[in-house]
């Protein structure tokens, strides 16, 4: 008796060319299916604007920007240089607060007020009966204060309305808690001159990078840092007592690896403190596509997204190294860009100009056009250089040995949701 095979239960294709083909028939299926729906949403969404709104506002994505996590602290608290504090949101909560606080105590003096309105009648009625021989004008009299007193009281105060989203990310400078300022005075009253002085770390070899900065920072100069057999070796303290007896404001040192800049060193002088950024990416202006050749001329300075404590702090430190008047006949700005606790250094020349009819209008925070400026476009040329700071330490005063007694020190968080800037 022969054997017979058993049936079949799947329908996979035995072939692998034949399973291939059938993948691709699915795929296609698949594809074309989604496209027509993309196609039949576009068109319904053509007829009914509200339906695309609808579905942009389902489909915010979820990034770790939005997850973002803030510590809940007070406004006078000394040690908030650390902390995840969103300024403006401390700001706002004050103003909610006071305005809490002057309603509630304008109701309280409303109601004192009623309070001595009533007995204030009483009084008089109490007067109406023993003085029961008075004429009409003597109660006319007596009545007159209380009609003023029961007349309507002031009208309630007006609701304070919510503080509109700022147009841009631009850092206020304005909201630096006065902790903060009490705690580093020299380093919120910017000098109206400041006068840079750039040097390396010992035996350096990025003399035409520090030069380069020299071009970056305004009124700075770059002295080379040897040390030598017969040669005095002399530490960042005793360079900086040097520099602020010559009036000098900054001082910046420029670390090498691999003779790359890793990193530089800032310190506000005379007396600190002294901020620690590590450098990557670091890319010259004569490398870029395009880049054009800086002047002569004061740059504008623009501070992005320092939204924290010590945030406001390096926004500050870096407004005190540029003249608070630029030249803007140079058309050059100097734009710091914090991202995920990540300093984004760039330095362009814009022009203004008409707007393609290919292009489209400038819209703001609010997906919309900006008004003014619609047939306006800004047309940007890099300079260069450009790199990236992280902010790793900040140190008290102009120490002997860096890291001996820190302001605040980098934390190895495994949160990727907090940020420091």
């Amino acid at each position: 008796m022969a054997s017979s095979k058993p049936p079949r239960t799947h329908s996979k294709p035995q072939n692998k060319q034949r399973r291939q083909s059938a993948f691709l028939k699915l795929k296609r299926a698949h594809e074309s299916a989604k496209r027509a729906a993309r196609f039949q949403r576009k068109r319904e969404e053509a007829k009914n604007p509200a339906l695309r709104e609808e579905r942009r506002a389902r489909n915010v994505p979820a990034t770790i920007d939005s997850k973002r996590v803030w510590d809940d602290v007070a406004s006078d608290d000394e040690n908030m240089l650390g902390r995840a504090v969103d300024v403006e949101r401390l700001k706002r909560q004050k103003k909610s607060q006071g305005t809490e606080n002057d309603r509630r105590q304008q109701q309280e003096e409303e109601e004192e007020e009623e309070e001595d309105n009533d007995d204030e009648d009483e009084l008089d009625s109490m007067l109406d009966e023993e003085e029961s021989g008075d004429d009409e004008r003597s109660r006319e009299s007596s009545n007159e204060p209380s009609k003023k007193a029961t007349s309507p009281s002031a009208a309630p105060p007006r609701r304070r309305q919510s503080s509109p989203g700022g147009s841009t990310a631009s850092t206020n400078l304005a909201l630096t808690p006065e902790a903060l300022a009490s705690r580093f005075p020299t380093l919120f009253s910017p000098p109206a001159e400041p006068k840079i002085l750039i040097t390396t770390s010992m035996n350096s070899t990025l003399h035409a990078q520090a030069e380069i900065l020299t071009t970056f920072f305004p009124n700075s100069v770059y002295i080379r840092r040897s040390r030598h057999h017969h040669g005095h070796k002399y530490s960042v303290r005793e360079i900086a007592r040097f520099a602020a007896n010559r009036s000098y404001t900054t001082m910046l040192v420029l670390e090498e690896d691999q003779k790359r800049p890793c990193g530089l060193t800032v310190v506000h002088l005379p007396q600190g403190p002294t901020f620690h950024f590590s450098i990557s990416n670091w890319v010259e202006g004569k490398k870029l596509p395009g880049h054009g050749n800086p002047t002569d001329h004061l740059p504008e300075l623009i501070l992005n997204n320092f939204r924290t404590p010590l945030g406001l702090l390096t926004a500050h430190l870096f407004r005190a190294m540029y003249p608070p008047q630029p030249e803007l006949q140079g058309r050059q700005v100097v734009t710091l860009h914090n991202q995920r606790d990540y300093i984004f250094v760039r330095r362009h020349r814009y022009i203004f100009r008409d707007k393609r009819p290919t292009e489209k209008s400038v819209v703001g925070s609010d997906g919309k056009p900006v008004k003014g400026v619609e047939e306006i476009r800004a047309g940007l040329q890099e300079l260069g250089p450009r790199f990236t700071l992280k902010l790793r330490r900040v140190d008290k005063g102009i120490q002997r040995r860096s890291g001996q007694e820190w302001e605040w020190k980098g934390r190895m968080d495994k949160e990727r949701t907090r940020f420091q800037l």
